[in-house]
């Protein structure tokens, strides 16, 4: 059997567990709106038309920020045309998804919705067809008190307390030529610093995001977040990274399994060259990264409509495998070991489209493969994050070439003085004994380890059998000596909680 020894120390910290890590992401995307969130006709929709089934589900989820309303779609949004009484509102089409727009959901509808769910509201700003005059009355109507035109228009519209909208996205991935208003780096630097600005002007507090590259594969990636930096980096306080895999366009499923190689070299690239640009303006200030938009995605097989112009159509609805949610816990601990420098995150999206739950019209709501990862991790990993050290066997693969077959993160908790292991079995083949070394943490003993695996890795729940990928308590793992002992079944995910005996 293969064996792997994960070292660790309490003295050891990469940085606090970020809550805002455990983001996720609604656009006016195919259904992840209408019939996703909201559905005023559902049997469980409530008094605004949010869908209660499905925020039960986002709660259960963890969820604790939601990036709105896009996206490529906000690149061509009108935000003036989600506001007031709906039978006003207009119908437009959204040149982004292909799609006509009812509009009848909006900001309003937003931040009621993320008061329900108890979760945190981060808004993106259209700067590919607009600027800096729409974003500063986007921000007086959301946030401004009372006794200017867009504020009082806001009160009128039934919102009487400002929404507090603290993060503020400038615009959605610039860089790409599909983008409504794409702009050169430095066309973009410009306006997202003039635009930030401007919105310090009218209030401060605010965190900022300026878009960085829309994937690391792009070809001005690294050349674009240093141009953009350089125009804008005193004015905002995080670049952004996106970033989707799938098995299809990996190669094969022992590539994709490492898609979290690509992750971690992502992130340390988009960090050194912030870095770099902070010490060539000599500024003592030091930019985050916000990994707003990641997940798996074949967006070649879930695509977008190219006729007519319907409502909410199905785009983007993968069903999720077991491999998948691998992979999606793998993608979670990457996040988790760049704590430092990742500071907020949103998987997308949170339903129905690239989404960890599902539902359909006048319909049923569950649970994805790819749900339990995310649930657990947010549920879990408090405290602080430990740098820790695996030692143990690699596995070959046509795209990554000899890759680790156990990822891992542990997090501890000093006021609970919980462990928490996440961590991931990459092989196809082969369990993995994973020894946990807790010299460091003497008299600690297994309270719960729980493994998401299943014998077929391209398993997956669907609205016929939403319960088919489920977690199991393993009852094996257990304290021998100055190590704990856990066994990790091939493409697994698993959690391993750890507490002083007594």
């Amino acid at each position: 059997m293969m064996k792997a020894q994960l070292s660790l120390d309490p003295a050891f910290v990469v940085a606090d567990v970020r809550r805002r890590t455990f983001g996720s992401f609604v656009e006016h995307m195919g259904r992840c709106v209408y019939t996703g969130i909201f559905e005023p006709r559902h049997e469980t929709a409530d008094e605004d038309g949010h869908r209660r089934d499905v925020l039960d589900l986002a709660r259960e989820m963890g969820v604790t920020m939601v990036r709105y309303p896009g996206g490529n779609f906000v690149s061509g949004y009108r935000w003036e045309d989600g506001i007031g009484p709906v039978m006003h509102r207009p119908r437009r089409l959204d040149a982004a998804w292909h799609s006509a727009e009812t509009n009848e959901h909006g900001i309003g509808e937003f931040i009621l919705w993320t008061r329900k769910a108890g979760v945190e509201p981060n808004y993106a700003i259209n700067l590919g067809t607009r600027g800096v005059q729409e974003a500063l009355d986007l921000l007086e109507y959301a946030n401004h008190p009372g006794g200017t035109y867009w504020s009082d228009l806001r009160i009128a519209h039934g919102h009487a307390e400002p929404f507090g909208i603290k993060m503020w996205c400038l615009g959605n991935e610039m860089d790409g030529p599909w983008q409504t208003g794409h702009k050169t780096p430095y066309e973009y630097g410009r306006l997202a610093a003039e635009t930030a600005r401007a919105m310090r002007q009218r209030q401060s507090g605010l965190e900022l995001v300026a878009c960085g590259s829309s994937n690391s594969s792009m070809p001005t990636f690294g050349t674009w977040e240093a141009t953009v930096l350089q125009e804008c980096y005193d004015q905002v306080d995080f670049i952004s990274a996106h970033a989707y895999y799938n098995e299809r366009a990996a190669g094969d499923l022992a590539s994709f399994l490492a898609s979290a190689v690509d992750m971690e070299s992502f992130i340390e690239d988009v960090a050194s060259t912030a870095d770099h640009i902070g010490a060539k303006l000599r500024s003592r200030k030091r930019i985050n990264i916000s990994f707003d938009e990641w997940n798996v995605w074949d967006n070649a097989a879930t695509g977008t409509p190219t006729v007519d112009w319907p409502s909410a159509p199905r785009v983007g609805e993968d069903t999720y495998t077991l491999a998948d949610a691998v992979v999606v816990g793998s993608l979670l601990i990457t996040l988790l070991r760049h704590s430092d420098r990742v500071t907020a995150a949103c998987q997308a999206q949170l339903v129905n489209a690239l989404a960890p739950l599902r539902s359909e019209a006048q319909g049923m709501a569950w649970r994805q493969a790819s749900f339990w990862p995310f649930a657990h991790a947010s549920r879990l990993a408090k405290g602080k994050v430990l740098d820790t050290h695996v030692v143990g066997p690699n596995y070959p693969n046509e795209r990554f070439g000899d890759t680790p077959v156990i990822h891992s993160v542990v997090t501890h908790d000093e006021e609970s003085s919980e462990l928490v292991v996440f961590v991931v079995n990459r092989h196809l083949e082969e369990p993995v004994e994973l020894s946990v070394g807790l010299r460091a943490f003497p008299g600690y003993r297994v309270v719960e380890h729980v493994i998401l695996d299943d014998e077929d890795v391209h398993a997956m729940n669907t609205e016929q059998e939403p319960d088919r990928v489920q977690p199991r308590r393993a009852e094996s793992s257990q304290v021998d000596g100055e190590d704990a002992q856990v066994l990790l079944p091939p493409v697994s995910w698993s959690f391993v909680r750890l507490r002083p005996n007594g």
